[in-house]
C-alpha cells in the first residue's frame, strides 16, 4: 500500500510540474503552434512473411500531401499530428498490376527539440500510428486485406525558421504497419509494408 500511494505521490507532482512548465511558456510569448505542409514520399518495405513470398503481393510506392499540427508544450517537447486523406494505393500480384486499395494513415508523436542551433531547430519524435484500409479491389474482390494496422513511428527532422514565423522543414519516419493477406478467403500471410517516409515542406508557426 506504501508502495502504491509513493507511486501515486510521484504521478500527482509530475503532472503538476508538467502543467506549471505548460503554464510558464504560455506566459513567455512564444508560438506554441506549427503547422506544416509537406510533400511526403512512401517507400514500402513489402516483406512477404508466413509463406506470402509465393503469392507476391506488393504496394507500390507513391508520393501523398500531408499536413501536420503541431502543439509545444515548452520550448523543446512537442506534440505533432500528421494528417492526410485516404490515398490510392496500387497493389502488385506476381509483378502485374492487380487492383489497389485506399489507406489512410495518421500518426500521433511525442517530439524532443533541439534548440541551441540558432535558425536550425533538429527534432526527434517516437509516436504511434493508426492506419485504415478501405476500397479494397484486388484480384476483382479475390484477394483482400485486414481493415487496420496500427504500429511504432520513429522521426527524424529538422526546420530552418527564415524568420519567426516561417520555414522549411524536411522529414523522415519508420512506421511499422503490417496487414494479413486473403485469397480466396484463405490466410496467405503477412505483408509488412513498414513504410520508409521522406517529406519536404513549408511550416508556419504561431
Amino acid at each position: 500500500m506504501k508502495k502504491i500511494n509513493n507511486l501515486k505521490i510521484k504521478m500527482i507532482a509530475m503532472a503538476v510540474l508538467a502543467l506549471s512548465s505548460a503554464a510558464s511558456w504560455a506566459q513567455s510569448g512564444e508560438q506554441p503552434w506549427l503547422i506544416r505542409a509537406r510533400a511526403l514520399e512512401i517507400n514500402w518495405a513489402n516483406q512477404q512473411n508466413n509463406g506470402l513470398g509465393a503469392v507476391n503481393v506488393t504496394a507500390q510506392n507513391l508520393t501523398i500531401p500531408e499536413v501536420d499540427i503541431t502543439y509545444f508544450l515548452n520550448k523543446n517537447v512537442a506534440v505533432e499530428l500528421s494528417l492526410t486523406y485516404p490515398q490510392k494505393v496500387n497493389v502488385n500480384v506476381a509483378g502485374a498490376g492487380a487492383g489497389s486499395l485506399k489507406g489512410l494513415p495518421p500518426s500521433l508523436v511525442a517530439q524532443y527539440h533541439f534548440t541551441e542551433l540558432g535558425n536550425l531547430k533538429p527534432y526527434l519524435g517516437l509516436g504511434f500510428n493508426y492506419t485504415s484500409f478501405t476500397n479494397v479491389n484486388i484480384l476483382n474482390g479475390v484477394a483482400s486485406v485486414d481493415s487496420s494496422s496500427t504500429g511504432a513511428v520513429g522521426q527524424a527532422g529538422f526546420d530552418y525558421m527564415v524568420d519567426k514565423n516561417w520555414g522549411l522543414n524536411f522529414d523522415v519516419k519508420y512506421i511499422r504497419m503490417k496487414t494479413d493477406v486473403y485469397v480466396s478467403g484463405a490466410d496467405k500471410g503477412q505483408l509488412g509494408l513498414n513504410p520508409t517516409t521522406y517529406s519536404i515542406g513549408i511550416a508556419y508557426r504561431y
